[in-house]
Protein backbone atom coordinates (compact mmCIF):
# COMPACT_ATOMS: atom_id res chain seq x y z
CA UNK A 1 0.00 0.00 0.00
CA UNK A 2 1.27 3.47 -0.86
CA UNK A 3 0.35 5.74 2.09
CA UNK A 4 -0.70 4.42 5.49
CA UNK A 5 -1.85 5.84 8.82
CA UNK A 6 0.44 4.28 11.41
CA UNK A 7 -0.36 3.40 15.02
CA UNK A 8 1.72 1.86 17.80
CA UNK A 9 -0.11 0.59 20.89
CA UNK A 10 2.78 1.33 23.27
CA UNK A 11 1.76 -1.72 25.29
CA UNK A 12 2.73 -5.38 25.58
CA UNK A 13 -0.55 -6.37 27.29
CA UNK A 14 -2.32 -8.75 24.88
CA UNK A 15 -5.80 -7.87 26.15
CA UNK A 16 -5.12 -4.14 25.67
CA UNK A 17 -3.56 -4.65 22.24
CA UNK A 18 -6.49 -6.68 20.92
CA UNK A 19 -8.92 -4.13 22.33
CA UNK A 20 -6.87 -1.35 20.68
CA UNK A 21 -6.96 -3.17 17.35
CA UNK A 22 -10.72 -3.76 17.58
CA UNK A 23 -11.36 -0.11 18.47
CA UNK A 24 -9.34 1.14 15.50
CA UNK A 25 -11.08 -1.31 13.16
CA UNK A 26 -14.58 -0.27 14.21
CA UNK A 27 -14.01 3.46 14.70
CA UNK A 28 -11.33 4.59 12.24
CA UNK A 29 -13.40 4.25 9.10
CA UNK A 30 -11.22 5.97 6.50
CA UNK A 31 -7.77 5.41 5.05
CA UNK A 32 -5.30 2.55 5.02
CA UNK A 33 -4.02 1.75 8.51
CA UNK A 34 -0.97 -0.11 9.80
CA UNK A 35 -0.46 -1.14 13.43
CA UNK A 36 2.75 -2.78 14.68
CA UNK A 37 2.55 -4.24 18.17
CA UNK A 38 3.99 -6.78 20.61
CA UNK A 39 2.50 -9.02 23.27
CA UNK A 40 4.28 -10.31 26.33
CA UNK A 41 3.98 -14.07 26.91
CA UNK A 42 0.52 -15.10 25.72
CA UNK A 43 -1.41 -17.70 23.81
CA UNK A 44 -3.81 -16.03 21.39
CA UNK A 45 -6.79 -18.27 20.63
CA UNK A 46 -8.75 -18.13 17.38
CA UNK A 47 -12.29 -16.85 17.76
CA UNK A 48 -13.93 -20.20 17.04
CA UNK A 49 -11.60 -22.46 19.00
CA UNK A 50 -12.23 -24.43 22.18
CA UNK A 51 -9.62 -22.89 24.48
CA UNK A 52 -9.23 -25.89 26.79
CA UNK A 53 -8.37 -28.14 23.86
CA UNK A 54 -5.73 -25.79 22.45
CA UNK A 55 -3.42 -25.20 25.43
CA UNK A 56 -1.45 -27.12 28.02
CA UNK A 57 -3.18 -25.59 31.03
CA UNK A 58 -0.52 -26.65 33.55
CA UNK A 59 2.35 -25.32 31.43
CA UNK A 60 0.52 -22.05 30.78
CA UNK A 61 -0.19 -21.52 34.49
CA UNK A 62 3.34 -22.46 35.58
CA UNK A 63 4.92 -20.02 33.12
CA UNK A 64 2.57 -17.09 33.69
CA UNK A 65 1.28 -17.15 30.12
CA UNK A 66 -1.87 -15.12 29.39
CA UNK A 67 -4.62 -16.75 27.33
CA UNK A 68 -6.66 -14.30 25.24
CA UNK A 69 -9.21 -14.94 22.49
CA UNK A 70 -9.04 -12.76 19.38
CA UNK A 71 -11.86 -11.75 17.03
CA UNK A 72 -10.45 -13.49 13.97
CA UNK A 73 -10.53 -17.15 13.01
CA UNK A 74 -7.62 -19.53 12.52
CA UNK A 75 -5.54 -21.43 15.05
CA UNK A 76 -3.89 -20.70 18.38
CA UNK A 77 -0.51 -18.94 18.33
CA UNK A 78 2.12 -18.17 20.97
CA UNK A 79 3.34 -14.60 21.41
CA UNK A 80 6.31 -13.28 23.35
CA UNK A 81 8.62 -10.29 23.07
CA UNK A 82 10.56 -12.06 20.34
CA UNK A 83 7.45 -11.88 18.16
CA UNK A 84 6.20 -8.82 16.26
CA UNK A 85 2.58 -8.48 15.15
CA UNK A 86 1.21 -6.42 12.30
CA UNK A 87 -2.32 -5.31 11.43
CA UNK A 88 -3.54 -3.88 8.12
CA UNK A 89 -6.96 -2.19 8.15
CA UNK A 90 -8.53 -0.92 4.95
CA UNK A 91 -11.78 -0.90 2.98
CA UNK A 92 -13.43 -4.27 2.40
CA UNK A 93 -13.06 -3.78 -1.36
CA UNK A 94 -9.31 -4.46 -1.07
CA UNK A 95 -7.78 -7.58 -2.58
CA UNK A 96 -7.55 -9.90 0.42
CA UNK A 97 -4.92 -12.11 -1.18
CA UNK A 98 -2.58 -9.15 -1.56
CA UNK A 99 -2.11 -8.45 2.14
CA UNK A 100 0.80 -10.85 2.56
CA UNK A 101 2.69 -9.44 -0.44
CA UNK A 102 4.28 -6.40 1.28
CA UNK A 103 5.36 -8.58 4.22
CA UNK A 104 6.88 -11.21 1.93
CA UNK A 105 8.67 -8.49 -0.08
CA UNK A 106 10.00 -6.92 3.11
CA UNK A 107 11.44 -10.26 4.21
CA UNK A 108 12.89 -10.84 0.76
CA UNK A 109 14.52 -7.40 1.06
CA UNK A 110 16.57 -8.83 3.94
CA UNK A 111 17.89 -11.56 1.66
CA UNK A 112 15.47 -14.20 2.98
CA UNK A 113 13.85 -16.91 0.87
CA UNK A 114 10.31 -15.86 1.83
CA UNK A 115 7.00 -16.84 0.24
CA UNK A 116 3.27 -17.17 0.96
CA UNK A 117 2.07 -20.71 1.50
CA UNK A 118 -1.21 -22.50 2.12
CA UNK A 119 -4.22 -20.58 3.29
CA UNK A 120 -2.57 -18.26 5.82
CA UNK A 121 1.18 -18.83 6.25
CA UNK A 122 4.40 -17.05 5.32
CA UNK A 123 7.46 -19.28 5.08
CA UNK A 124 11.18 -18.56 5.16
CA UNK A 125 13.37 -21.39 3.90
CA UNK A 126 10.37 -23.69 4.25
CA UNK A 127 9.72 -22.85 7.92
CA UNK A 128 6.61 -20.99 9.06
CA UNK A 129 7.41 -17.53 10.42
CA UNK A 130 3.96 -15.98 10.12
CA UNK A 131 0.31 -16.96 10.35
CA UNK A 132 -2.45 -14.55 9.33
CA UNK A 133 -6.22 -14.09 9.74
CA UNK A 134 -8.92 -11.63 8.69
CA UNK A 135 -12.14 -10.02 9.88
CA UNK A 136 -14.77 -7.81 8.24
CA UNK A 137 -16.55 -5.08 10.22
CA UNK A 138 -18.66 -2.17 8.99
CA UNK A 139 -17.26 -2.27 5.47
CA UNK A 140 -13.66 -2.43 6.71
CA UNK A 141 -11.34 -5.42 6.68
CA UNK A 142 -8.67 -6.31 9.21
CA UNK A 143 -5.78 -8.51 8.15
CA UNK A 144 -3.31 -9.29 10.91
CA UNK A 145 -0.43 -11.67 11.41
CA UNK A 146 2.49 -12.74 13.53
CA UNK A 147 6.17 -12.48 12.68
CA UNK A 148 8.33 -14.91 14.64
CA UNK A 149 11.57 -12.99 14.88
CA UNK A 150 13.35 -14.38 17.94
CA UNK A 151 10.73 -16.27 19.96
CA UNK A 152 11.49 -19.04 22.45
CA UNK A 153 10.76 -22.33 20.64
CA UNK A 154 10.46 -24.29 23.89
CA UNK A 155 7.66 -22.00 25.04
CA UNK A 156 5.86 -22.33 21.71
CA UNK A 157 5.98 -26.11 21.96
CA UNK A 158 5.07 -26.23 25.64
CA UNK A 159 2.16 -23.80 25.68
CA UNK A 160 0.25 -25.14 22.69
CA UNK A 161 -1.46 -28.50 22.53
CA UNK A 162 -2.79 -28.65 18.95
CA UNK A 163 -5.21 -31.32 17.82
CA UNK A 164 -3.02 -34.15 16.45
CA UNK A 165 -5.18 -34.56 13.35
CA UNK A 166 -4.09 -31.09 12.25
CA UNK A 167 -0.52 -32.26 12.05
CA UNK A 168 -1.32 -35.62 10.54
CA UNK A 169 -3.08 -33.93 7.66
CA UNK A 170 -0.07 -31.69 6.96
CA UNK A 171 2.52 -34.42 7.58
CA UNK A 172 4.21 -32.44 10.37
CA UNK A 173 5.28 -34.16 13.58
CA UNK A 174 5.52 -31.22 15.96
CA UNK A 175 5.18 -27.49 16.36
CA UNK A 176 8.95 -27.19 16.86
CA UNK A 177 9.76 -28.81 13.52
CA UNK A 178 7.26 -26.64 11.74
CA UNK A 179 8.10 -23.08 12.79
CA UNK A 180 11.28 -21.03 12.62
CA UNK A 181 12.62 -17.67 13.72
CA UNK A 182 13.47 -14.95 11.20
CA UNK A 183 16.58 -13.79 13.07
CA UNK A 184 18.26 -17.19 12.87
CA UNK A 185 18.03 -17.06 9.07
CA UNK A 186 19.25 -13.49 8.46
CA UNK A 187 22.35 -12.96 6.35
CA UNK A 188 23.24 -9.95 8.52
CA UNK A 189 22.06 -9.98 12.15
CA UNK A 190 19.79 -7.32 13.62
CA UNK A 191 17.80 -7.06 16.83
CA UNK A 192 14.03 -6.82 17.00
CA UNK A 193 13.94 -3.04 17.34
CA UNK A 194 16.01 -2.72 14.15
CA UNK A 195 13.66 -5.18 12.44
CA UNK A 196 10.69 -3.09 13.63
CA UNK A 197 12.20 0.08 12.17
CA UNK A 198 12.93 -1.77 8.93
CA UNK A 199 9.28 -2.82 8.61
CA UNK A 200 8.14 0.76 9.20
CA UNK A 201 10.18 1.75 6.16
CA UNK A 202 9.24 -1.27 4.05
CA UNK A 203 5.48 -1.89 4.44
CA UNK A 204 4.36 1.40 2.88
CA UNK A 205 5.77 4.17 0.71
CA UNK A 206 5.03 6.65 3.48
CA UNK A 207 3.62 6.50 7.01
CA UNK A 208 1.43 9.12 8.67
CA UNK A 209 2.09 8.71 12.39
CA UNK A 210 -1.08 8.87 14.47
CA UNK A 211 -2.33 8.11 17.97
CA UNK A 212 -5.62 7.79 19.81
CA UNK A 213 -6.90 10.60 22.01
CA UNK A 214 -7.09 10.15 25.76
CA UNK A 215 -10.87 9.78 25.45
CA UNK A 216 -10.42 7.05 22.83
CA UNK A 217 -7.86 5.27 25.00
CA UNK A 218 -10.40 5.19 27.82
CA UNK A 219 -12.81 3.43 25.46
CA UNK A 220 -10.09 0.92 24.59
CA UNK A 221 -9.55 0.28 28.31
CA UNK A 222 -13.28 -0.20 28.78
CA UNK A 223 -13.40 -2.71 25.93
CA UNK A 224 -10.41 -4.50 27.41
CA UNK A 225 -12.07 -4.77 30.83
CA UNK A 226 -15.49 -5.78 29.56
CA UNK A 227 -14.33 -8.28 26.93
CA UNK A 228 -10.68 -9.28 26.62
CA UNK A 229 -10.02 -9.54 30.36
CA UNK A 230 -13.02 -11.80 31.00
CA UNK A 231 -13.14 -15.56 31.46
CA UNK A 232 -16.41 -15.63 29.51
CA UNK A 233 -14.68 -14.34 26.36
CA UNK A 234 -11.37 -16.14 26.68
CA UNK A 235 -12.55 -19.53 27.87
CA UNK A 236 -16.33 -19.55 27.76
CA UNK A 237 -18.57 -22.09 29.40
CA UNK A 238 -18.35 -25.72 28.31
CA UNK A 239 -21.73 -27.40 28.69
CA UNK A 240 -22.07 -31.16 28.27
CA UNK A 241 -23.17 -31.48 24.66
CA UNK A 242 -25.06 -34.63 23.78
CA UNK A 243 -23.46 -35.10 20.35
CA UNK A 244 -19.99 -34.38 19.05
CA UNK A 245 -17.95 -34.86 15.88
CA UNK A 246 -14.99 -33.22 14.22
CA UNK A 247 -13.34 -33.52 10.85
CA UNK A 248 -10.53 -31.80 8.97
CA UNK A 249 -11.20 -30.33 5.52
CA UNK A 250 -8.94 -28.31 3.18
CA UNK A 251 -10.45 -25.16 4.73
CA UNK A 252 -9.60 -26.18 8.30
CA UNK A 253 -10.75 -28.24 11.27
CA UNK A 254 -14.49 -28.30 12.03
CA UNK A 255 -15.44 -29.38 15.57
CA UNK A 256 -19.22 -29.50 16.17
CA UNK A 257 -20.99 -30.03 19.51
CA UNK A 258 -24.77 -30.08 19.43
CA UNK A 259 -27.85 -31.18 21.30
CA UNK A 260 -30.94 -32.46 19.53
CA UNK A 261 -34.46 -32.92 20.91
CA UNK A 262 -37.54 -33.93 18.95
CA UNK A 263 -35.44 -34.09 15.79
CA UNK A 264 -34.50 -30.40 16.10
CA UNK A 265 -31.21 -28.77 17.03
CA UNK A 266 -31.65 -27.18 20.46
CA UNK A 267 -28.08 -26.01 20.86
CA UNK A 268 -24.91 -25.99 18.78
CA UNK A 269 -21.32 -24.84 19.21
CA UNK A 270 -18.90 -24.78 16.29
CA UNK A 271 -15.17 -24.71 16.98
CA UNK A 272 -12.21 -24.90 14.64
CA UNK A 273 -9.23 -23.16 13.10
CA UNK A 274 -11.03 -22.11 9.91
CA UNK A 275 -10.34 -18.58 8.69
CA UNK A 276 -13.65 -16.82 9.26
CA UNK A 277 -14.26 -13.11 8.68
CA UNK A 278 -17.66 -13.04 10.41
CA UNK A 279 -18.65 -14.54 13.79
CA UNK A 280 -19.57 -18.24 13.68
CA UNK A 281 -22.32 -17.40 16.18
CA UNK A 282 -24.38 -16.27 13.17
CA UNK A 283 -24.56 -19.92 12.08
CA UNK A 284 -25.07 -21.22 15.61
CA UNK A 285 -28.05 -18.94 16.19
CA UNK A 286 -29.48 -19.63 12.74
CA UNK A 287 -29.36 -23.41 13.17
CA UNK A 288 -31.26 -23.54 16.48
CA UNK A 289 -34.71 -25.12 15.94
CA UNK A 290 -33.65 -26.47 12.55
CA UNK A 291 -34.59 -30.08 11.83
CA UNK A 292 -31.45 -32.21 12.01
CA UNK A 293 -31.66 -33.62 8.50
CA UNK A 294 -29.88 -32.74 5.28
CA UNK A 295 -32.67 -30.94 3.40
CA UNK A 296 -33.62 -28.75 6.36
CA UNK A 297 -30.00 -27.95 7.17
CA UNK A 298 -29.32 -27.09 3.54
CA UNK A 299 -32.34 -24.78 3.33
CA UNK A 300 -31.32 -22.98 6.54
CA UNK A 301 -27.66 -22.63 5.58
CA UNK A 302 -28.61 -21.27 2.16
CA UNK A 303 -29.92 -18.18 4.00
CA UNK A 304 -26.78 -17.74 6.11
CA UNK A 305 -23.28 -16.36 5.23
CA UNK A 306 -21.54 -19.73 5.50
CA UNK A 307 -18.45 -18.71 3.52
CA UNK A 308 -17.80 -15.68 5.72
CA UNK A 309 -18.39 -17.65 8.94
CA UNK A 310 -16.43 -20.80 8.03
CA UNK A 311 -13.79 -19.57 5.58
CA UNK A 312 -13.06 -22.32 3.06
CA UNK A 313 -15.37 -24.85 4.71
CA UNK A 314 -18.60 -25.33 2.75
CA UNK A 315 -22.20 -25.75 3.85
CA UNK A 316 -22.13 -29.35 2.61
CA UNK A 317 -19.07 -30.09 4.72
CA UNK A 318 -20.77 -28.60 7.80
CA UNK A 319 -23.87 -30.72 7.12
CA UNK A 320 -21.64 -33.78 6.80
CA UNK A 321 -20.13 -33.17 10.24
CA UNK A 322 -23.51 -32.41 11.86
CA UNK A 323 -25.13 -35.55 10.53
CA UNK A 324 -22.09 -37.68 11.37
CA UNK A 325 -22.55 -36.54 14.96
CA UNK A 326 -26.14 -37.67 15.09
Amino acid sequence: MEHMIYFRTDSTDPAYNLAFEEYVLTNCTEGNILILWQNDNAVIIGRNQNTAQEIDCAFVAANGIRVIRRNTGGGAVYHDLGNLNYSFITDDSADRKGFTEPVVKALQGLGLDACSSGRNDILVNGLKVSGTAQQISKGRILHHGTLLFDSDPSMIAGALTPDPTKFQSKGVKSVRSRVGNIRAQLVQDMDLQAFWRYLERSLAESLIFSSLTEQEIQKVLQLKAEKYDTWEWNYGKSPAYALHNKQRFPGGMLDVHLSVAGGKITGIKIYGDFLAVRPVEILETGLVDCLCRADALRATLDRLPVADCLGGITAEELIQVILSSN
